[in-house]
């Protein structure tokens, strides 16, 4: 017999990209870049060479046009031990603002940063009702926003850009919101909704990608190039860094590990599916947890989900039984899930974050680890190192603030401007 052949080509849903020679000078700066973030006032160029595998001279002009946009200052110098002496680098915090905007369930948090990433200002708004309507969610936002610019006295014409994370699957170029498993949000163009009364760079994707963005600039991230880091909140997820850059999928769908299935015709998922991660180890699923151990007991009573958490993690360390087989029993959901991140991606670190993480913290990790070594397999749960998120504050609203720094450093007006002025100064000198 003959093999088949095809009689219709393969079709791919959008054309293969290589990377170009700006894309990998992008990647080099947000490189260099980072690495004066984790050491400011004390990276010099040799140490960013050496930390990068980047060559001095390549490190020296990516230097050399981050200062010449204002980002990066020299701020002194060290002993070079008998040479020149080196120039520390520091980012230059007054160059502008950036916010960060975590759209959460039942509430919107934003925090407004100076270019150190350090905060300068957070409100807090409720998204009251099971029914949020987008416009619900544009009001909070922009209320939020001119709230943090009026309270600092900061105009407009200085923030650099505005970071938001929305839950669920984002299209990040069109900034849309695909879809949202908390309010049954679809194709919703959250971006332009908020282009009408926002004057700023908007930058949109949702939780999972900011939590691990996070980490790779401040956290766990910046040690390791392959990474996962899963958020536990109202929804669950993972984020995923594969050779040190954030791995999208072919629609930024990457990492809904969520709404993959942990358990065979188990609980009903929020996605419409059963037995999803998500509701298993989320703030409901952990809720549902309590209520399925202890059915006519007093530990849970109706309310928020994160105060249940709370009262939980209260509850287990004054050793309560039930709340403490209850934080067992989310820790083998957790663990046997997060084996198969590990199976799956064999990463050098794997974050656990989010609110539950931070309520329920060592006592949920060390049952995790227990729990993930009947499931992974040996080599990969080796290669890993499980831990909390030590990035503080809210990693999600910072993570959005991030993207809106990369938006800003791949702004080609900035630095095109920057080599535009550079060439012409060559030219002159040569003339």
């Amino acid at each position: 017999m003959h093999p088949r052949t095809l009689t219709h080509p393969i079709r791919r849903t959008r054309p293969m990209v290589k990377r170009t020679a700006q894309d990998i000078r992008r990647s080099n700066r947000f490189d260099a870049l980072r690495r004066v973030y984790a050491a400011p006032g004390e990276a010099s160029r040799q140490d960013i060479a050496a930390a990068t595998g980047l060559s001095f001279a390549t490190v020296a002009n990516l230097v050399a046009e981050l200062i010449e946009a204002d980002v990066l200052v020299e701020a002194g110098h060290e002993d070079s031990g008998g040479g020149r002496p080196r120039a520390r680098l520091a980012v230059n915090a007054g160059r502008g603002a950036l916010l960060g905007v975590d759209v959460a369930e039942t509430a919107v948090q934003a925090q407004l940063f100076d270019l150190e990433l350090r905060v300068l200002g957070d409100v807090e708004l409720p998204l009251s009702g099971e029914r949020v309507r987008p416009a619900d969610v544009v009001d909070a936002i922009v209320t939020a926003v001119e709230h943090l610019l009026a309270a600092s006295g900061t105009p407009p014409s200085r923030v650099l850009g505005v970071g938001v994370s929305v839950p669920g699957p984002v299209e990040r170029e069109g900034g849309v919101s695909v879809f949202s498993p908390y309010w049954s949000w679809r194709e919703v163009p959250l971006r332009a909704l908020l282009a009408e009364r926002l004057a700023m760079p908007l930058y949109l994707d949702n939780p999972l990608k900011a939590a691990t963005v996070a980490e790779m600039w401040f956290g766990a991230g910046r040690d390791v190039d392959d990474l996962v880091v899963v958020t536990l909140r109202g929804g669950v997820g993972a984020g995923i860094a594969v050779g040190g850059t954030l791995y999208r999928g072919a629609t930024n769908s990457a990492g809904e590990w969520g709404h993959t299935c942990l358990v065979l015709d188990g609980r009903e998922c929020r996605c419409g599916k059963k037995g999803c991660v998500e509701a298993y180890v989320s703030t409901a699923g952990v809720a549902r947890t309590v209520r399925e151990l202890d059915p006519e007991g007093a530990l849970l009573r109706e309310g928020d989900e994160t105060e249940a958490v709370d009262v939980l993690a209260r509850a287990a360390a004054a050793g309560d039984p039930v709340a403490v087989e209850a934080v067992a029993r989310t820790a083998r959901y957790l663990g046997a899930a997060v084996a198969n991140l590990l199976n799956l991606f064999n990463p050098q670190t794997l974050v656990i974050g989010g609110p539950t993480a931070e309520r329920l913290g060592e006592r949920l990790l060390s049952r995790t680890r227990e729990a993930a070594a009947d499931h992974a397999l040996p080599q990969s749960l080796r290669a890993a190192e499980l831990r909390l998120s030590t990035v503080p504050d809210n990693p999600v609203a910072l993570g959005a603030a991030t993207f809106a720094l990369e938006g800003f450093l791949d702004d080609r007006e900035t630095f095109g401007s920057v080599k535009a002025g550079r060439r012409a100064a060559r030219s002159r000198a040569a003339s």
